[in-house]
């Protein structure tokens, strides 16, 4: 089980361009995650966000909606 650089303490991660919310323990989100991370430089454009508590439901709290 992977998880991104910088955020690998992080099971759910956020991006603010499309207020999206990805489980990084789900190897089919993760891999969606990373390729955007890479292909839209997520983390150059500070688009990324995480969430306390670490969870799905602050994620929804917040305006995220799970992919």
């Amino acid at each position: 089980m992977g998880r991104l650089t910088r955020f690998d303490e992080h099971r759910y991660i956020g991006t603010r361009d499309t207020m999206r919310v990805f489980d990084c323990d789900d190897d089919s989100d993760l891999a969606v995650l990373e390729d955007r991370v890479s292909a839209d430089r997520l983390f150059d454009r500070n688009l990324l966000q995480t969430f306390a508590p670490d969870t799905d439901a602050e994620a929804r709290n917040r305006g995220f909606r799970p992919t």
